[in-house]
């Protein structure tokens, strides 16, 4: 989309020479490859803060547990799962135990699932706004995922306390901890901004969301080892961006086997993710004020 400068020409009421007056018409672009205005959104990094103070209060305003539910929700998992694929499936955790194996892949997936169900959502949420505004719409569901790395933080802390109540020690890799964090913003990013532009023509996003990650939880190694898929299967495994998030995210974290380097799939999965969430995001982004 580019930006259109109009001129208009009006005669001065006490007959001075003719004055100019300037606007800016936010038209859509006739070029097949958008352009991302990288500048304008780091001049609109402040407006990105407050939508995103604005996400946290909401989130935990009239509530009584309040920041509670980061440790809640995923341990409510740890112990479900413990029961069924520990204790009646007999699922290997790979040498640590599987409370602490399950819980260190929860966190990334919750932060992942949240994440991209607020962006998806996000542009809706702020439909006022954006049909009678101007502001670089990338901002709405960039916004919507930062609240989120509140609870992981939580979450991290729990975590560090079950591992050593266990005995569970990380290793020297967690060093590289920043970058699989990098990596899981980036990957819910991609889905997140992606869903978001999807959403604001199409509701029917908000609906298959819900269906679509309760099938990503047994379709990425959340609650089992990737090490029981095998062949040219564990290749198709880390198709999935989030599947190489885990596994990496629980290795620096807890300890387990080094992935393989078939999880660098996943890495490249996430930067096409992302480069086409973002694509397509620019091409459709100043027509949302008239289909949202």
């Amino acid at each position: 989309m580019d930006e259109v400068t109009v001129v208009e020409v009006v005669e001065d009421p006490s007959s001075r020479p003719r004055v100019e007056k300037r606007w800016i018409e936010n038209a859509p672009s006739p070029k097949w490859l958008p352009r991302l205005d990288l500048g304008e959104l780091w001049a609109s990094r402040d407006l990105v803060l407050i939508l995103a103070l604005r996400n946290v209060k909401v989130r935990y305003k009239q509530t009584a547990l309040g920041a509670a539910w980061a440790i809640i929700q995923p341990l409510t998992g740890v112990v479900v799962f413990t029961i069924v694929m520990k204790r009646l499936a007999h699922v290997p955790s790979q040498g640590i135990p599987y409370p602490v194996f399950a819980f260190a892949g929860l966190i990334p997936w919750a932060y992942f699932t949240n994440g991209a169900t607020q962006a998806s959502d996000s542009l809706a949420a702020y439909r006022e706004l954006v049909t009678k505004v101007y502001f670089p719409r990338l901002l709405a569901p960039v916004a919507a995922i930062l609240p989120g790395l509140i609870d992981l933080a939580i979450a991290l802390v729990a975590l560090g306390a079950l591992m050593a109540i266990l005995g569970v020690a990380p290793g020297v890799q967690i060093v590289l901890f920043p970058l699989m964090l990098i990596w899981l913003v980036l990957t819910t990013g991609g889905v997140g901004i992606g869903l978001s532009a999807v959403n604001a023509r199409y509701r029917d996003v908000r609906n298959a969301l819900g269906f679509l990650l309760q099938i990503g939880l047994f379709a990425t190694p959340v609650v089992y080892p990737s090490t029981l898929v095998t062949g040219s299967l564990q290749s198709l495994l880390y198709l999935n961006p989030m599947a190489g998030v885990v596994d990496c995210f629980r290795w620096t974290l807890v300890g387990t086997p080094r992935p393989p380097a078939s999880a660098l799939l996943s890495l490249v999965s996430t930067l096409l993710v992302l480069s086409a969430a973002i694509f397509y995001f620019a091409r459709v982004q100043r027509r949302l004020a008239d289909v949202i």
